[in-house]
């Protein structure tokens, strides 16, 4: 693996368990909707917690991308390679390849 993609894999590993506590957030038993709203509303305006659906949604494109070597590229995908160039720095120089490998090994 190439050095840039190991980082870039190991940098969207590090946002993995924020994203996923935030997923969780306010959908525990006995949370009244008021709660539970605010806890949406607070996890949507996190870097982490928006961020990590969209890359994580996007492994079906990621998939298919890498399978055709590029030849098929899909809207999530598209997304979610834009949110990583925007929010992840080690992003901005990788190929879409390297970025869709990235997703994969997630």
């Amino acid at each position: 693996m190439k050095r840039s993609t190991l980082l870039l894999t190991l940098a969207l590993m590090a946002a993995t368990p924020a994203a996923f506590a935030s997923s969780f957030a306010g959908t525990s038993a006995g949370t009244s909707a008021g709660g539970s709203s605010a806890s949406s509303d607070a996890s949507s305006d996190s870097s982490s917690g928006g961020d990590d659906k969209v890359v994580l949604a996007a492994r079906d494109d990621a998939a298919g991308f890498v399978a055709t070597d590029g030849a098929i590229r899909g809207a999530q995908l598209e997304a979610a390679l834009r949110h990583l160039r925007d929010h992840v720095p080690q992003a901005r120089d990788a190929s879409d390849l390297e970025l869709a490998q990235a997703i994969l090994a997630k």
